[in-house]
């Protein structure tokens, strides 16, 4: 490994460990072996390092739910598909905790990570279409944009909910099913109306 990759795994590291604001420059060189000019010289400043290690260590979670929507783990569509769904979302929460608690570090202390924040706001159009693309089972490059725009908020705006939830109390926290009934109650009223 090359001193630019030293440097993303060392900040993650670092990342898991400490999380975006407590992470110095320092820190990241003595995690990875390297020198405080590589990381300006490789990413340009440490919030862009921060954030480009971070988005690396989110991406392997939009795999893990993709790869149970390929294996079969969503049903076909519909609430099963959103059951489905959401069900292989939460069970990836307890391995990924240190991770949910750095995006609500980035929420609750934007405006002391302000770099960092406009680099993930970017990322986050990525992951909108990511989880379209996995409750519709439409590739992701066939996505209309008013899609994305439209149920990718929804799903992000319900993924940021469920983890803030998760992160308070696990114990209480909404699970697949008591969010697929919501959402079941939600229709059939709309549907109900004049």
């Amino acid at each position: 490994m090359g001193h630019r990759e030293d440097l993303l795994e060392g900040a993650k590291r670092c990342l898991l460990e400490k999380g975006f604001a407590r992470t110095t420059a320092r820190d990241i060189v003595k995690e990875s072996g390297t020198n405080l000019a590589s990381i300006g010289y490789h990413y340009g400043s440490k919030d862009a390092l921060l954030a480009e290690a971070y988005v690396a260590l989110i991406e392997p979670m939009g795999t893990a739910f993709e790869a149970a929507a390929d294996s079969g783990g969503i049903a076909a569509g519909g609430l099963e598909r959103f059951r489905d769904g959401w069900a292989n979302i939460i069970r990836t929460m307890p391995q990924s905790r240190a991770i949910w608690m750095m995006s609500l570090e980035v929420i609750t202390q934007g405006e002391r990570l302000a770099g960092i924040r406009d680099l993930l706001a970017k990322a986050q159009v990525e992951g909108r279409r990511g989880l379209t693309a996995m409750f519709t089972g439409i590739d992701e490059d066939a996505l209309p944009q008013d899609m994305v725009e439209s149920e990718g908020r929804l799903y992000t705006t319900l993924l940021n909910g469920l983890m803030v939830q998760w992160l308070f109390d696990e114990a209480s926290a909404t699970d697949a099913e008591q969010l697929t009934e919501g959402l079941r109650r939600v229709m059939e009223r709309v549907s109900d109306s004049p």
